[in-house]
């Protein structure tokens, strides 16, 4: 086993995936407990179409994906929480419609233009030679912001997610937490689409945060655990992608979801105990 992760890291494009993956996996998890909490979960899913149809546009244009979608997908995360923020239009209902209608964007550029090619064969179902050197300076830059904010700001944070009309009455700014949150989630998922694909970096939010759950109840105690689960789980997903040759994507869920399933198992067990 140990062989194996020094033979795998002895390639460059496998240390730049196993660093990125890692950053991106914990920056998803810090801020999947607050988003999962506030029932906002599957704005990961939403903000990753729109990266799709974002990254679709850029490689019809043969432009840098990352220069197209990270503001596209940051002004798409603070729209979500203006729409969401409408009595009219709820928060799912947001996110679906404007995750669909930029995969429908996406598709249609891409049939119009470059066809179904290997570039965005990658975006949707994520390829870990994708990675480059940038991709490890903005996750790096990416994951020290996020780290500080929960450290210096952790306090706050729990009382938004709980409670954003007490927050409110206590002098916190909510709206500027909220803004923060969305757009350090919309450029983790931009980061994470070129390793997990658009249909599967989502997980990355979702899965620590719930399992998490099964067994601690506190925020700081889910909060600590989804993000060392994040980490653990993404390097086993990343070892068994390299071992078996299958996409990095697809593995790291499935060993999240085993992971789920035990967590469940053990907090099951513990209830009858």
């Amino acid at each position: 086993m140990f062989d194996t992760v020094i033979e795998m890291l002895s390639y460059p494009f496998m240390t730049r995936a196993f660093l990125v993956g890692s950053l991106v996996a914990l920056c998803s998890a810090l801020l999947g407990v607050s988003l999962v909490l506030k029932r906002y979960s599957m704005i990961g899913d939403g903000l990753s179409h729109v990266g799709f149809g974002a990254m679709a546009i850029a490689a019809a244009m043969n432009a840098a994906p990352l220069t197209v979608a990270i503001p596209v997908v940051i002004v798409a995360a603070i729209l979500l929480l203006r729409i969401s923020g409408n009595a009219k239009i709820k928060g799912d209902a947001a996110i679906a419609l404007i995750s669909t209608t930029s995969l429908a964007v996406g598709v249609m550029v891409i049939s119009l233009t470059t066809g179904m090619n290997t570039d965005v064969y990658n975006y949707m179902f994520g390829s870990i030679l994708a990675m480059s050197k940038d991709d490890v300076v903005i996750s790096v830059c990416l994951s020290a912001v996020v780290i500080v904010m929960f450290i210096f700001c952790y306090h706050k944070i729990f009382a938004v997610t709980f409670d954003e009309n007490f927050s409110k009455a206590t002098g916190v700014k909510v709206g500027n937490y909220n803004t923060l949150i969305s757009i350090f989630t919309a450029i983790t998922v931009v980061i994470g689409i070129k390793m997990m694909g658009a249909m599967l970096i989502s997980s990355l939010i979702i899965f620590p945060a719930l399992t998490s759950m099964r067994i601690f109840k506190s925020f700081i105690s889910v909060t600590i655990c989804s993000a060392i689960l994040a980490v653990i789980n993404f390097t086993i997903g990343l070892i068994c992608s390299y071992v078996f040759s299958i996409p990095a994507g697809a593995s790291v869920v499935v060993v999240n979801l085993a992971v789920f399933i035990i967590f469940g198992v053990v907090s099951a067990v513990k209830k009858r105990v």
